[in-house]
């Protein structure tokens, strides 16, 4: 009985979260724009260009950092999807 309780409340958040977060979606997008800011902005301090291939050559270790950090800074983004936003 408790694992289908368990599921009726899960069950009922799923039904209500859209109605929540419609504006969370904005909220993410917001979000991956600062964050691919912030990239650029690495890049450019490394002296490359955000989105320019190396042509072959090995990737620098400063770009990995960057795009380690835009990887992180994305995914903390997908935490703002269902935050409510008013």
């Amino acid at each position: 009985m408790h694992l289908i309780g368990n599921l009726l409340i899960v069950g009922c958040l799923i039904a209500i979260l859209p109605v929540f977060t419609e504006s969370g979606i904005i909220s993410y997008g917001i979000c991956q724009t600062g964050c691919n800011a912030v990239a650029v902005a690495c890049y450019a301090a490394a002296e490359f260009t955000f989105g320019v291939p190396t042509g072959g050559a090995a990737v620098p270790a400063v770009i990995t950092s960057c795009n380690a950090a835009l990887g992180v800074c994305m995914g903390v983004c997908a935490l703002t999807i269902p935050l409510p936003t008013p």
